[in-house]
């Protein structure tokens, strides 16, 4: 059982280092772009601690073959439940009222001949560098070479001043480069426009082409810009301009004929030419008659009302003519391959392709790459964007490549999720070293053939809202799951973004019918579409009810579930208690990378809680609270655990321990006596009284220990090996 199998130190540790770079430890998330993922590391150990009776550590690096368990997943997302309990040789049942994160999952699982894919894709890039590879050639300035490759085209914002109609180029800072993976900071001019290099960033000297000083401060701050051909202060964005304008300032490249003999990267200001052939593709752009270029209009939203303020009206406004070009034919280069899972598999990658190819993307002056759009989990919209190659600059090496955000990086990347779904590994640790071990006898899919023959498992993925999932009673052996966490990300607007484009290229398919991927069901807080917390309670809760209905007696319902307010949480317990369930543990578990760029500094948890919810069962005595300095105890060991792991956690992920085991003892202290037919906001009162009659948070925080309540408020840890196994206490078991 999880209870007393699940290894709180080993899988940690696993989850922490998969988590810094989970596309090495699981490829298959390279499918598509999904939010909030959670470590696969951590429901492959909870399966096994489950259904294998061996201790984790050693079962884990085995492979296993759990035919005859059946999982269900209600909230399916990005699918990484279904993925390891599919890789385990269960049968996977999922469901999501999202179309997007039903063709993502049904992607990652679908089968794929690999080597046709491969071809298929190196087609259509070949194809399409007949058409438009010249876009995206300049000349070095250091060699003269006329075929160098273009990595990355800068752009700065430009608005008209209201007074003289002259334009205004939106520099937030004139900084380029830093001097961290280039020898020399590089700066543009404020005057002239050139690149300049230069050692000291705070005494940058004065430009080389002009004499002008050099800068790092830009005109354009606190969303106001003085006009430097007038003096009138202008305030930006300006909706009633339209969508925002842009200006090609700079342009990081790669030439093959001097890289020999150069050193660091090559940045250019540019040239004629280069603005030529941009002219180049909004000419052949307006030749086209469109096809596949969405033309609807971006709908309000919580996040996509800052695209509104900005001026874009439509989803095409957020790429500009060259953009458009590459992706209408490679839209229709894709539409004339045979139905099938390579063109689908095409049509996706397209969809993820978009994430780098729009005029959102930012330029990362110390990593010199392309943010994507959605690496914040909105739509950021800066002064300075970063247009990436289309094609991609592959490096001579297997699947290497020069910059990011082009066919050949998401083609290669797709092509490793699925050699990874043939033959899946683990990475393990050995000090500093790391091996992978391949785990042989293990597979992602629906039909597999080795030397025992044919294998087949069962796969069956909903389209639609788990609060009408329509299953046997106890046909699952499990539920396992991730589910929406109240008011945070708003995954239907930003997955709107790729949606629009992909619909027109898998128009036959049924789940592709609406015109949106959002949905007045979906349960995520939203002000736009006025979704408080009651209907987050109501939808979760049905949802718990109809998955806990049909799991066997005394099968486990587990969920992770984080989140800074404990208000988040009352849902939570509503939704364990209507569904008559019992919470028999609150485990602590890694779950966001540290260093993320949507978490980095904000003091936001990166520990989830993971419950572990029965119908029927026993609850260690040691783990019933009736206070909270036992809870406080209980907070304690869990740091020690994490600790053991390498991680140090900080405030935010002790609050959020210790938030779970408050839910946990509420629902415990209320199951006896719970209304499951009481309105919701009495449901959620009860909750909230059962959770302050320990004193909260607070209370918690004032019986720790003193160096544990001045812990850190930001992430700062590092990865380590050892340390014994952590298990609660085994004394006195009492029975629900």
């Amino acid at each position: 059982m999880i209870e007393k199998r699940f290894d709180v130190p080993f899988v940690a540790d696993l989850a922490l280092r998969e988590k810094q770079i989970q596309q090495n430890y699981r490829p298959v998330i390279a499918v598509h772009k999904w939010f909030a993922r959670r470590p696969g590391t951590l429901f492959r150990a909870l399966l096994l601690s489950e259904f294998v009776s061996e201790p984790l550590r050693a079962s884990f690096y085995r492979a296993h073959d759990l035919n005859g368990i059946r999982v269900a997943d209600p909230f399916m997302g990005g699918g990484t439940p279904l993925i390891e309990a599919n890789r385990l040789g269960c049968e996977v049942v999922g469901y999501d009222i999202n179309p997007m994160a039903y063709w993502i999952v049904w992607q990652e699982i679908r089968d794929l001949d690999v080597d046709a894919y491969r071809a298929a894709a190196s087609g259509l890039r070949s194809w399409l560098d007949e058409r438009v590879g010249d876009l995206y050639r300049t000349t070095c300035v250091y060699c003269g070479a006329t075929d160098a490759q273009v990595k990355y085209f800068l752009w700065v914002k430009a608005q008209r001043c209201v007074s003289c109609g002259e334009e205004i180029l939106l520099f937030p800072g004139y900084l380029v480069a830093e001097n961290r993976r280039h020898p020399m900071n590089v700066l543009i001019c404020s005057v002239c426009g050139a690149l300049v290099e230069v050692s000291d960033r705070r005494n940058p000297g004065s430009c080389a082409c002009c004499g002008a000083p050099l800068t790092m401060a830009g005109r354009a701050a606190r969303n106001r810009a003085v006009c430097p051909h007038c003096g009138k202060t202008n305030s930006y964005p300006d909706a009633r301009q339209g969508p925002p304008q842009h200006a090609m300032v700079a342009i990081e490249y790669h030439c093959p004929s001097c890289r020999p003999e150069h050193v660091g990267r090559y940045f250019k200001k540019p040239d004629g030419e280069d603005l030529a052939r941009y002219d180049r593709a909004r000419t052949r752009l307006a030749e086209l008659e469109p096809e596949f270029i969405p033309d609807e209009e971006i709908p309000a939203g919580d996040e996509t009302d800052r695209l509104h303020r900005w001026g874009y009206r439509c989803y095409r406004e957020m790429f500009n003519d060259r953009q458009l070009l590459g992706l209408e034919l490679s839209c229709r280069y894709i539409a004339g391959l045979p139905e099938g899972p390579v063109r689908d598999a095409l049509a996706t990658n397209l969809s993820d392709l978009l994430r780098y190819q729009n005029m959102l993307c930012r330029y990362d002056t110390m990593a010199l790459k392309s943010l994507d759009i959605f690496s914040v989990h909105g739509f950021p919209v800066g002064l300075m964007q970063c247009e990436s190659n289309l094609l991609g600059i592959p490096s001579g090496r297997a699947g290497m490549n020069l910059g990011s955000g082009g066919w050949s990086n998401v083609a290669d990347k797709y092509a490793a999720a699925k050699e990874y779904c043939r033959a899946p590994f683990e990475v393990r640790h050995y000090g500093q070293r790391k091996a992978r071990i391949p785990i042989r006898g293990e597979w992602i899919g629906l039909r597999h053939i080795d030397s025992s023959g044919v294998r087949e498992r069962r796969a069956e993925l909903h389209c639609e809202s788990a609060t009408r999932a329509s299953l046997a009673p106890e046909s699952l052996d499990a539920v396992l799951t991730d589910p929406p966490y109240f008011s945070n990300v708003q995954y239907a607007e930003l997955m709107d973004f790729c949606y629009v484009w992909l619909r027109r290229l898998a128009a036959d398919k049924a789940c592709f019918a609406r015109p949106s991927t959002r949905s007045e069901d979906e349960l995520t807080g939203n002000a736009t579409m006025d979704r408080g917390l009651a209907h987050f309670a109501e939808g979760l809760s049905q949802a718990f009810v109809r998955m806990a209905r049909a799991l066997k007696p005394g099968a486990p319902f587990v969920f992770t579930y984080h989140h800074n307010t404990i208000e988040a949480y009352l849902p939570v317990a509503a939704a364990i208690l209507d569904a008559g369930l019992v919470c028999s543990a609150s485990l602590p578990c890694p779950a966001e990378m540290g260093a993320s760029i949507h978490i980095n500094g904000t003091g936001s948890s990166i520990v989830d809680t993971v419950f572990v919810c029965r119908a029927t069962g026993v609850v260690s005595r040691h783990l019933l609270a009736s206070g909270a300095e036992e809870l406080a105890r209980l907070v304690q060991e869990d740091v020690a655990a994490l600790n053991l792991a390498g991680l140090r956690p900080t405030r935010g992920d002790m609050r959020c321990i210790a938030h779970g085991h408050l839910i946990r003892m509420a629902v415990w202290n209320l199951r006896h006596d719970w209304d499951a037919r009481a309105p919701t906001e009495r449901k959620l009162r009860a909750v909230s009284d059962a959770v302050e009659s320990f004193g909260g948070w607070t209370a918690i925080l004032e019986r720790l220990d003193p160096d544990l309540a001045m812990a850190p408020l930001f992430q700062s840890w590092s990865v380590c090996e050892g340390g014994p196994s952590y298990a609660a206490g085994e004394d006195d078991e009492v029975s629900f």
